[in-house]
């Protein structure tokens, strides 16, 4: 019994990989007749196992989608992987899944052997995640479901949106992908009453049912999808805008700062432009805090305001450190 047991464990193994298995081949691989892996396949099925076969010289066997979810089994770098998502999880910007993350957490560390627990364990603790920022808005999984399915199935989409400054639409859009940038979500799309590509940040679309007609792909405007939505977002997508001229080489501004901040642009040799964005100036404020160089700042003028208010903070700070001054 023990016997039969591990070669099904084998088996179910094999089958998981994304790929159709001859009977030969399985035989061979498990070392048994081609008998014993039909047994074994109608073992699996009574199991819950949804293993499916073709016939024919291409034919075989392969682990399909069933009505329920079966046990899965994972090697030591899958269940590494796994597991330090779902602990990333559980502090993520996508809503209402913390909790269902705990519990598959607590499952699959359960049974984790001692080596990988310990894997685990080191990898988290000398890993050091940004906190995630209170005012960035979480998104509803069933949202990026409703958003994924649309762009599968090439169907139009009507949606309730409100930009930045609380103005509210009703767009008509041919959605294409979802990009995950700079901690938030956007839907790029074909805007059918603008005639352009737009983006749009999901957290602030509200989908109107039932979807439209199936439409033709168009070309897509970037290859890089992500980097042509960052570009999109840096420029338009926030509430606040700045154009920062840093004097600093472009490199090394570009290496102090992450994509998610805006996007740098050479001058010249010694000098850049920084074009940035946040919903608040105090988000601004830390993001020219990180240049480690000098900067000018034109505006916003509530960007403008706030950095003058924090260099008089600043400075009363250091006051009682001065030379000749009081101490500790």
């Amino acid at each position: 019994m023990l016997e039969t047991s591990a070669r099904l464990l084998r088996l179910l193994s094999l089958l998981q990989t994304p790929r159709d298995w001859t009977g030969a081949e399985l035989a061979e691989r498990l070392g048994v007749s081609g008998r014993t892996v039909r047994t074994d396949v109608e073992r699996l099925r009574g199991l819950g196992y949804p293993v499916q076969a073709t016939r024919g010289a291409a034919g075989g066997y392969r682990l399909g989608a069933g009505a329920a979810m079966p046990p899965l089994l994972l090697d030591d770098e899958e269940a590494v992987a796994i597991t330090v998502g779902l602990r990333t999880a559980t502090g993520g910007a996508i809503a209402g899944i913390e909790e269902a993350s705990l519990r598959a957490l607590a499952k699959l560390e359960q049974v984790l052997p001692s080596r990988l627990r310990r894997r685990v364990n080191t990898l988290q603790t000398y890993t050091v995640p940004v906190p995630r920022d209170d005012a960035t808005p979480s998104v509803d999984p069933s949202l990026l479901t409703t958003l994924t399915a649309v762009c599968r199935d090439r169907e139009r989409l009507r949606f309730d949106y409100h930009d930045h400054s609380g103005a509210a639409t009703v767009r008509t859009v041919e959605p294409y992908r979802l990009v995950n940038w700079g901690r938030r979500w956007y839907l790029l799309a074909w805007d059918l009453q603008r005639g352009d590509w737009r983006t749009f940040r999901v957290d602030r679309i509200r989908p109107r049912t039932p979807t439209g007609p199936r439409f033709t792909p168009r070309d897509l405007p970037d290859d890089d999808v992500a980097a042509y939505v960052s570009r999109r977002v840096s420029a338009a997508a926030w509430r606040y805008q700045a154009h920062v001229t840093v004097h600093a080489p472009a490199e090394v501004v570009a290496e102090r700062i992450s994509p998610a901040v805006g996007t740098v642009e050479r001058l010249d040799e010694h000098t850049c432009v920084l074009h940035t964005g946040a919903d608040t100036v105090e988000t601004l404020a830390v993001y020219l805090s990180l240049l480690g160089a000098d900067f000018d700042v034109a505006g916003p003028p509530e960007l403008l305001t706030h950095l003058r208010r924090l260099a008089d903070r600043y400075a009363r700070s250091t006051t009682s450190s001065a030379p000749g001054g009081p101490s500790g």
